[in-house]
């Protein structure tokens, strides 16, 4: 994504001083990288721990998680690779409840640390948007390439503050899903988490992504071009 500016050696302080084309050049990638974020924190963790816990045992899938968490970072680090923000956030959450579910010894930790998250997610996102500093525009960094400029405008601002309220009440509904599906056990939790609140996940994803382009193409002074 590249963005061309009419006077770009001149700074502006507001959008309405110079049009700003948002150029869309590469739609594939950002989608490749969403969903491999998805796989990578979400979907092959929870698999791996149901594979482990039918077969050798909870303890050695909780070990396993613990070790795709590892390698994960490890081989972006090793190759000099920049680990995104939103990487380092889930795989630290995810290596925390794992942890914590290993000195318990109890699976149904690991599933109920989720439903701690995602209400502590849902206060970041909503806090942060209450008090004007949504985290949306900090982590939308790792999938836009905006100037840094336009997040100081206040109808930008506003976009991500809106997003922000969007994903707070999608981690509101993902706590409802885990607590009604620990009520049947833990395959049922594991099913909740690794295909439920990974379809919940897309959609609010989809859901900001539309609305969000929407939004911002009505901003003054900012378009978007499709190349």
């Amino acid at each position: 994504m590249r963005v061309d500016s009419a006077d770009p050696a001149t700074p502006a302080p507001r959008i309405s001083q110079h049009h700003h084309i948002i150029e869309i050049a590469r739609i594939k990638p950002t989608v490749l990288r969403g969903v491999l974020l998805l796989m990578e924190t979400v979907v092959v963790p929870t698999l791996l721990l149901y594979a482990f816990t039918n077969t050798v045992g909870s303890l050695w899938g909780l070990v396993a998680v613990l070790g795709w968490c590892t390698l994960t970072v490890g081989a972006r680090l090793t190759m000099r690779q920049r680990v995104p923000s939103t990487l380092v956030l889930a795989v630290g959450g995810l290596v925390g409840r794992t942890t914590i579910a290993l000195i318990f010894s109890n699976v149904y930790v690991y599933l109920f640390q989720p439903i701690v998250g995602s209400l502590f997610m849902a206060a970041l996102f909503l806090g942060s948007a209450a008090i004007g500093r949504p985290v949306t525009a900090r982590l939308a960094q790792d999938f836009v390439a905006l100037p840094s400029h336009l997040f100081h405008d206040r109808r930008v601002r506003r976009i991500f503050i809106n997003v922000s309220l969007i994903w707070g009440l999608s981690r509101l509904i993902d706590v409802g899903m885990s607590l009604g599906s620990l009520h049947f056990g833990v395959g049922a939790g594991l099913l909740s988490r690794g295909v439920l609140s990974t379809a919940l996940t897309i959609s609010t994803i989809a859901i900001c992504a539309w609305w969000g382009w929407r939004r911002m193409s009505r901003v003054p002074g900012v378009s978007f071009r499709f190349a």
